[in-house]
């Protein structure tokens, strides 16, 4: 796909949307390179993701991935799989639109059966998990909205063929190359 110009393509969605897979094989077919936010925080940090909200709080944490995100912007032929929450800061809408910013959405219900029984995850670390999800969702759903492409999906897709379905849809929002004309 020459047309994206090493333009690079942030990840957007809910924890357990598929992200990190979808990106992965995005980045591979596009011979671009790949990074998880999530991934590199855990590196910089030298814990993991639910130790940083215990010891740093939400807050905390969402600084430092704006700070990841913040260098990943810089970069072209990127692929990034963002956390879940990284829309939550308008500060952070400044390096997504370094690029195209694409939307995973898939049902609550389906998130929910992804994320059963794990417990790495310190946002539903709650007694109802789901309603902490559609909470969740609730409130991101309007930023999500703003990305350029939104992907919605049924859980029964493979993660190959909704890579498929994004690069697909690309082309319809880039739009052509305008050539230099002489007006006679």
């Amino acid at each position: 796909m020459n047309n994206l110009k090493g333009i690079s393509i942030y990840i957007i969605g809910m924890m357990g949307a598929g992200k990190t897979t979808v990106g992965e094989l995005l980045a591979k077919e596009l011979e671009y390179r790949f990074f998880d936010t999530d991934v590199l925080i855990e590196r910089v940090k030298g814990k993991a993701i639910w130790e940083i909200f215990k010891t740093e709080g939400e807050a905390g944490f969402r600084e430092i991935e704006s700070q990841v995100l913040g260098s990943l912007s810089a970069y072209l032929q990127s692929v990034v799989a963002t956390g879940g929450g990284i829309v939550l800061r308008p500060k952070n809408w400044s390096y997504l639109h370094h690029g195209i910013v694409v939307w995973l959405d898939l049902p609550v219900e389906q998130l929910y059966k992804r994320l059963q029984g794990d417990t790495t995850r310190p946002l539903l670390q709650e007694v109802d998990p789901l309603a902490k999800l559609r909470s969740l969702l609730s409130d991101r759903q309007p930023l999500y909205s703003q990305a350029d492409l939104h992907i919605t999906m049924t859980g029964e897709e493979t993660p190959e063929g909704v890579a498929r379905r994004v690069l697909e849809e690309i082309p319809t929002i880039i739009k052509p190359e305008v050539k230099n004309r002489e007006f006679n």
